[in-house]
């Protein structure tokens, strides 16, 4: 998301700081500078918020902007009070994982008060959900929809046919992280061991082994794809696009999906409905028994699944493209600079 916001924002020289030399933005991050802090550890923190002020001072900043917990709470502490400082927060913090963390509650509602920041939340109900969640009294917050570049994901680029040799074909994609639920997905699968369905899952991440070793255990009709950087070019050759997650922000790979005009089985989460409304078919989280269910009847109903892949393109047309985004983050510029 970053990555693409940078592309468009011509008018600024945009620099990116980073606290790890890790990250997935490849040969596409294309700004003016980039700075890596390498934080060996939250130790040097301090280190961290005096490098950072450094940087803000030698390169005269505006504005700055900042995503994820960490890197926030160094530009809390690290940007002086007459420089705007912007915070978007990407999850619906009340079932986030990391906000169980007494410490990381405490973190975020102090460095808030040191110094009270303007707050950009993916959907309207996360902003709520973030202010009263941390009790915190709000400075200013808008509400600003992660988009999907529809000119990469375009249904123009969908392959011909859907189905391969006879199979029901799901996909999912994400991070193989407790938040995604996988293991859900897989004792789905125990239930559809007798039935023509296939599962990928796309993604990498640190439960990548335990997940294997369950899908060889119980020898499930279930793929491990790993990483693809053209989505777009492999999405279309599934019939229905399935996600179980415990929680989201705004899933950027469920609205690439409803760009491509894929049919939707999704848990039934707050930020699930705010997303695609009444664009997809929903099941009940931890119910096995319903997502089977509900996959059983949607793949059964082809003008259904055609119907929900027409809907779910013209709600992310309508609301979710990287134009609209674009006009919304220059409008909270402008009011802050």
């Amino acid at each position: 998301m970053m990555v693409k916001v940078i592309k468009e924002l011509k008018e600024y020289n945009n620099i990116v700081v980073t606290i790890y030399p890790q990250n997935h933005f490849g040969n596409e991050l294309d700004c003016d500078k980039y700075i890596c802090l390498n934080l060996r550890s939250l130790l040097f923190l301090p280190v961290a918020v005096f490098r950072l002020k450094k940087i803000i001072k030698e390169n005269n900043v505006d504005v700055v902007h900042t995503h994820l917990f960490w890197p926030t709470i160094i530009a809390r502490l690290g940007t002086p009070a007459r420089i705007p400082l912007i915070t978007t927060i990407h999850a619906f913090i009340g079932s986030s994982i990391e906000y169980r963390k007494a410490y990381v509650r405490l973190l975020d509602r102090i460095t808030y008060y040191l110094r009270r920041n303007v707050i950009i939340t993916v959907a309207k109900g996360a902003t709520k959900e973030y202010f009263s969640f941390l009790k915190l009294k709000p400075y200013k917050a808008f509400s600003l929809y992660t988009f999907v570049d529809t000119r990469q994901f375009n249904i123009s680029r969908a392959l011909p046919s859907r189905s391969v040799n006879g199979k029901i074909r799901l996909v999912s994609v994400g991070a193989l992280r407790l938040q995604k639920n996988h293991k859900f997905l897989l004792e789905a699968f125990k239930q559809l061991a007798n039935d023509n369905y296939e599962l990928d899952i796309y993604g990498e991440g640190p439960l990548d082994k335990e997940l294997q070793q369950l899908i060889d255990e119980h020898q499930l009709n279930v793929n491990l794809k790993g990483e693809v950087r053209n989505l777009e070019g492999v999405i279309s050759q599934y019939d229905v696009f399935v996600m179980s997650s415990i929680f989201e922000g705004f899933s950027l790979s469920v609205l690439e999906a409803m760009a491509m005009e894929m049919p939707l089985l999704l848990s039934d989460i707050k930020s699930f409905r705010e997303q695609c409304a009444e664009t997809a078919s929903y099941f009940t989280l931890g119910d096995v028994e319903d997502f089977v269910t509900k996959i059983k009847s949607l793949v059964a109903d082809k003008n259904k699944l055609k119907v929900l892949g027409t809907q779910a393109r013209e709600r992310a047309l309508n609301y979710f493209t990287l134009d609209k985004h674009m006009d919304g983050l220059r409008s909270i510029y402008r009011q802050v600079i």
